[in-house]
């Protein structure tokens, strides 16, 4: 979107001090709530807000919200400031690899137990304050994600090459919250663990969702990494080649961006990277003029296929009798 907003959130407005202010932040939102009724949402929730317990409370009210007004969330999360603290409590080093976790089998037991057995089981409890609202899976579930070994020198790490959505529709035509573990399965049964950027690139494509929001520990996209200040609020997929050309995107973000560039080409229609050391800031991105972070959209030719895809996509979905 287009600038960064003020430091006040939606629940710092006092509207006896400021109605004004209070009532401009609700018509801000209309148009958007409008915009995105029945929108497929996919969020990656990760970093920072989720070991913060006041971060994690408004991403659970932020995504309840979201909900409430009526679009279709999916929340696709990880865990590895969580999986490297039960590994360090066990006397067990933790080892990357491009920033991907060595699995071996006995870490992969610790990533199952942390991110099926205690993340989701968090989260999902978490937005059920508010209501029986969401509803707990794991990539295992009905072969949801099916992978295969990304690489052989990091052990049961794997790569999704197969995203089975009925799980993930079904949940969402009973109006409830699907919230996905990135554990991964392959044709024999073995389990993997699963990049859980990768996996919501691969959810979101397969559902061709509205957006792809990814909770990051950064502002957006930065023009000048040294400078928090250079936030570029809105991006194209061609604008994106350019900065990786240039060097203005480079290192870690060249992997990331480059997903969202194959994300919105196989059909989904806008990637945002937020920070989400923020409260509140998936709705600041999303009912908000200015949002909080970098919104990357297809370029115009681009747009017009997603869109057409997208009808189409749509046009099938109204005649499927399920």
């Amino acid at each position: 979107m287009s600038q960064q907003s003020s430091s006040q959130t939606p629940s710092s407005v006092d509207p006896r001090r400021d109605p004004e202010l209070a009532v401009d932040v609700l018509l801000q939102a209309l148009p958007y709530i409008e915009a995105f009724r029945g929108a497929v949402v996919v969020v990656k929730f990760g970093g920072n807000a989720m070991s913060s317990p006041e971060l994690f409370d408004d991403f659970a009210k932020d995504v309840v919200m979201m909900h409430r007004v009526g679009m279709k969330p999916v929340v696709v999360h990880g865990g590895g400031p969580q999986i490297g603290e039960w590994l360090k409590r066990m006397g067990k080093e933790s080892t990357f690899i491009d920033g991907r976790r060595v699995t071996d089998a006995e870490t992969l037991e610790v990533v199952q137990m942390v991110l099926m057995g205690k993340v989701n089981a968090d989260i999902v409890t978490a937005l059920n304050t508010f209501g029986p609202v969401a509803l707990g899976l794991s990539g295992t579930d009905a072969r949801l994600l099916t992978a295969k070994a990304h690489d052989p020198a990091l052990g049961f790490v794997g790569a999704v090459t197969k995203v089975n959505p009925e799980l993930i529709t079904r949940t969402l035509s009973m109006d409830l919250i699907p919230v996905i573990a990135t554990v991964g399965v392959d044709e024999s049964g073995q389990t993997y663990n699963i990049n859980a950027d990768d996996a919501a690139t691969e959810i979101a494509q397969c559902l061709s969702a509205e957006k792809l929001i990814f909770l990051t520990d950064v502002p957006g996209l930065l023009e000048d990494v040294n400078n928090l200040d250079s936030l570029i609020p809105r991006v194209t997929t061609d604008q994106v080649r350019e900065f990786i050309s240039s060097g203005v995107i480079s290192g870690g973000m060249i992997p990331k961006m480059a997903g969202c560039i194959r994300a919105i080409e196989n059909g989904v229609g806008s990637v945002h990277l937020i920070d989400g050391r923020l409260p509140h800031v998936l709705l600041l991105e999303l009912l908000t003029r200015a949002g909080v972070g970098t919104m990357v959209e297809a370029s115009e030719p681009q747009q017009a296929q997603s869109q057409s895809a997208q009808s189409q996509s749509a046009q099938l979905s109204e005649s499927d009798p399920e």
